[in-house]
């Protein structure tokens, strides 16, 4: 991928909004229910990755490229995200029960900075205005979410599984995004989600997880994870990458933190701290620094 010719910084338009949209609030709901739920970690991503890989695969075999030959590099690469997907998820969804939501999915926000740094590394144009408007946009997570570093071998195992989610989910963003300029959405995303299926599938057999019988109600938050974070929320974002930066995609995922914050809060009863509004302004105005100085040093 040529990294000089994408613009990293700017805005997503038209239907790609309504699409950012919406996956911000698929993605949103994904912590609480991780948080709700007994299910293994692992069969629990294993449940959820199945569902979308049989959503999207009618609409793969549509197109025909998962039986042209000549697409085979392209899809095996798309399952290599797959496996980065997948130590993204076991990463996030063990963060989600070693710790709180917010604080979880608030050090997972370290994902636009790996992407960033990464596409800057490669020679991509992002001003050193627009990397601070970042940093102030995840400081403001701090506010939010009202993080307490407290010394406990369980939160702080949580706080490096949130960190190494974040770089997982950059890498799979970085992967998915160049991918997707030769190959469609609905191809990419059945082979991806099906290798991380695999891939998990693999890790609870190895860990002895249960796969079937559980409550009823566990079943339900399952769906709830396939409709909300995985149909809503990662195939959405695929949809963008095909025309929106990775790391401007990233970016805007920073907003699932207040909306997991808010969920948490009235379903899960974990109170946000005093520092919400004034963080959501920060990450307001950080995110618009981000774009719009960028933009005048281009200038």
């Amino acid at each position: 991928m040529n990294i000089n010719s994408h613009e990293h910084t700017a805005l997503p338009k038209g239907r790609d909004i309504s699409f950012l949209l919406a996956g911000i609030l698929g993605v949103g709901s994904s912590g609480p229910l991780i948080a709700k739920s007994t299910m293994p970690i692992p069969t629990l991503i294993f449940w959820r990755n199945l569902g979308g890989a049989l959503i999207m695969a009618p609409f793969a075999l549509r197109t025909g490229e998962l039986r042209d030959r000549s697409n085979r590099r392209l899809i095996g690469i798309s399952a290599v995200a797959g496996v980065f997907l997948a130590a993204h998820f076991l990463t996030f969804f063990a963060a989600m029960r070693f710790t709180t939501v917010a604080a979880g999915t608030a050090l997972a926000a370290f994902q636009p900075i790996f992407a960033a740094l990464y596409m800057k590394f490669r020679g991509a144009h992002i001003s050193s205005q627009s990397l601070g408007g970042m940093f102030l946009a995840f400081a403001s997570l701090f506010l939010i979410t009202g993080i307490d570093f407290t010394v406990s071998t369980r939160a702080f195992v949580g706080d490096l599984f949130g960190i190494l989610c974040g770089a997982l989910a950059a890498a799979y963003m970085i992967i998915g995004s160049s991918i997707q300029k030769s190959l469609s959405t609905s191809t990419y995303t059945t082979v991806c989600f099906a290798s991380c299926a695999l891939t998990t599938l693999l890790a609870s057999v190895l860990t002895a997880s249960p796969i079937f019988h559980f409550p009823a109600i566990q079943w339900l938050y399952l769906a709830g994870l396939i409709f909300g974070a995985q149909f809503l929320g990662h195939t959405l974002f695929n949809m963008s990458l095909k025309r929106v930066s990775p790391v401007v995609v990233s970016l805007i995922v920073f907003f699932e933190v207040p909306i997991a914050a808010i969920i948490a809060w009235f379903w899960l009863h974990q109170r946000p701290s005093a520092g919400t509004i004034p963080g959501i302004l920060g990450l307001l105005i950080g995110c618009s620094i981000f774009v719009l100085r960028n933009k005048v040093s281009r200038d």
